[in-house]
């Protein structure tokens, strides 16, 4: 695999932009997430950089004049990293580093990094390595050194053909290579979940660090790895669950994120089959952040992306351990409300609840109404079960 890791903390500053489509306080939650992404990758944010553009610079992103107060800083406080918000097309990358003479990341690339650490199993190593690869080709004019040599000898270079052209072709090579591999993969994955018979599937899904690995713990009993970062989980995990007598197969799947890379899109079509073939999908939303609005609605946008918006849907509010929010009272006060004057009953008037066919609210860490989210659980396999096993429905009665 192509070695992005950073191996110790690096500090780095954060570069965005303020256009007609993304105001300065959608920007400021991008940069919050990119802030947290770096720290995930094993780095430190120590500055940001914002500018107003009606659309980004198509030959440096930035403006000139922002660039070289740019340059200023990172040369003074000796940065080692300048990160950019968005995917940053070839030719930017290279007049930027040019400029600035320092490592330059993208988010895009940011991802992939922490993907590239995360990964596990051979299986989403393989994963990654494609994503990195598919990232890598049409920027071999920067990046060609950093590409370890994968053949080497007599034959390699045709008449007149140069070291990029040959480096470009081992890259075209590799990722062929890396496409059978996970269409490989991909065909034993099928026969795995064709051999699970036709037991009721309940994927979870959500943005990324919403909580899902921990309740899918709490869930099946299980010992899934969960963390507080981003992508701390990437493999896909499946376990057998029993709520009273009814059993179904529960999958934890990777997490969504705003701006998620195309590359990650394609070579992680393995792990989004697990939901497009699940019986019912239960979208876990972290209630605490400020924009879980916004995360709802990035996720849908990929369930959409993968036919799988219509699957029967229940939304689980989880951390409402963790929701404060702010109210202003009749002196004009900013105060904060928390949890101990947000009752269970409070969650059900909420608007959240209105809009929601099928919702609940939870705290897997704390174990705060699980029971009722058990309840609700079984309700909803057990009428997807009764349709499927009509003959048998006796054995599951309704949940006292």
């Amino acid at each position: 695999m192509i070695d992005y890791t950073i191996k110790e903390i690096e500090k780095a500053v954060l570069v965005g932009v303020i256009t007609q489509h993304q105001n300065e306080e959608k920007l400021n939650e991008y940069l919050d997430e990119l802030d947290f992404l770096t720290l995930t990758a094993g780095g430190k944010s120590v500055k940001r950089f914002t500018q107003k553009l009606e659309y980004p610079n198509p030959k440096t992103y930035l403006g000139i004049g922002k660039l070289d107060e740019v340059k200023e800083y990172i040369d003074a406080h000796k940065i080692s990293s300048v990160i950019f918000d968005d995917e940053l097309s070839p030719g930017q990358l290279r007049n930027i580093e040019r400029i600035l003479d320092c490592k330059i990341l993208d988010r895009t690339n940011l991802i992939l990094d922490i993907f590239a650490q995360r990964a596990q199993t051979s299986y989403a190593v393989t994963q990654v390595e494609l994503a990195q690869y598919q990232y890598l080709l049409p920027r071999l004019t920067r990046m060609w050194t950093h590409l370890s040599r994968q053949k080497g000898g007599i034959g390699l270079r045709g008449p007149g053909e140069t070291e990029i052209e040959t480096d470009r072709r081992i890259v075209r090579d590799k990722i062929s290579l890396l496409r059978k591999r996970l269409g490989k993969i991909d065909k034993q994955m099928a026969v795995q979940r064709k051999n699970r018979g036709k037991m009721i599937r309940v994927a979870l899904v959500g943005y990324t660090n919403v909580g899902k690995s921990t309740l899918m713990n709490m869930i099946s009993k299980s010992d899934v790895f969960a963390e507080n970062k981003l992508f701390a989980t990437l493999d896909t995990t499946v376990r057998k669950v029993v709520i009273r007598n009814l059993p179904f197969l529960l999958t934890d799947t990777v997490g969504f994120i705003r701006k998620l890379p195309t590359q990650l899109v394609e070579s992680f079509k393995s792990t989004l089959d697990e939901v497009r073939e699940a019986d019912l999908i239960l979208h876990v939303v972290d209630i605490s952040h400020p924009s879980f609005e916004d995360h709802i609605a990035s996720v849908n946008t990929i369930l959409q992306e993968i036919d799988s918006a219509d699957k029967p849907t229940v939304m689980v509010f989880n951390k409402i351990d963790a929701y404060n929010f702010e109210i202003i009272d009749d002196d004009d006060l900013i105060t904060k409300k928390t949890k101990e004057h947000y009752s269970l009953e409070d969650w059900g008037k909420t608007y959240m609840n209105r809009e929601n066919e099928k919702a609940i609210f939870i705290s897997a860490l704390k174990k705060e109404n699980l029971e009722n989210f058990r309840k609700m659980l079984y309700s909803e396999v057990r009428k997807i079960h009764i349709t499927r096993f009509p003959y048998n429905d006796f054995l599951y009665q309704e949940y006292d």
